[in-house]
């Protein structure tokens, strides 16, 4: 995935991406940190274009063609998101549908719109569900109502929803935020592994520095709209995080 010159602006003038230059490469993953507000849910969201980019270039792989993910509308981009799998930090799940009614709206941009309305999945897509949830560690939550679950079992599905697409790419848009320390480190290792085993990238927005250099293949630091660090966990110092997030204190 190549992303060349992304700019977005909300406001005419007051860029929140910066020209943004990335290659992510064909697997691993990815942490962007910086502080709130500068850009990097912005970012995860222009990839798959929750958010509409206001310039730049976003190229996608498919079926062995190259998409610009930016230059999309319609059908084209409906075709396009299939291949991208996105983890949300507030789930995004429907709380009144089964586990497995949630994963298999993964599915849904794969069917007529008859057969989407009808919730007519295939047996493939079911068995392939039960699978996701033995990997995810759900495997007896299948019918259990998603209301009923914690946070991080909430997470696990919506790990696995994002799996259920057999995506080319997953994003997550700060998934441990709203997590436990020890379920954070369950869910981290979770995307990190499953990216590793499907061989395609991951790419996280994570608040937290320790998580990601714990974890990550490779580190995005991002401050006012630009990437001001990009290299592996280890490269990251203090100097870096000073110039990343202002001040020394916190570091302390």
């Amino acid at each position: 995935m190549q992303i060349q010159g992304l700019v977005k602006e909300y406001r005419a003038g007051q860029p929140v991406l910066k020209s943004i230059d990335l290659v992510i490469a064909g697997t691993g993953l990815t942490s962007i940190i910086g502080p709130s507000g500068t850009g990097k849910s912005t970012l995860i969201r222009c990839i798959n274009r929750l958010v509409d980019p206001t310039a730049g270039r976003i190229l996608l792989e498919f079926d062995g063609a190259q998409v610009d993910m930016a230059q999309l509308r319609g059908a084209e981009l409906r075709r396009a998101r299939r291949h991208i799998g996105m983890v949300f930090q507030e789930y995004n799940l429907v709380e009144r549908l089964t586990v497995m009614e949630n994963l298999l709206t993964g599915r849904l941009g794969y069917l007529s719109a008859w057969r989407a309305w009808r919730r007519r999945f295939d047996a493939e897509d079911l068995a392939y569900g039960m699978e996701l949830l033995a990997t995810v560690g759900l495997a007896d939550f299948a019918n259990r109502r998603v209301d009923a679950l914690s946070g991080g079992q909430r997470q696990r599905v919506g790990i696995a929803r994002a799996l259920m697409q057999r995506p080319s790419v997953l994003l997550a848009d700060e998934p441990t935020s709203s997590l436990d320390p020890k379920t954070s480190v369950e869910i981290i290792q979770l995307l990190r592994e499953q990216g590793r085993q499907r061989n395609i990238p991951v790419m996280v927005n994570i608040h937290d520095v320790e998580l990601a250099r714990r974890y990550s293949d490779r580190i995005v630091g991002m401050t006012g709209g630009k990437v001001v660090y990009d290299g592996p966990p280890e490269g990251l110092n203090d100097g870096h995080l000073h110039a990343i997030y202002g001040g020394k204190d916190w570091l302390e």
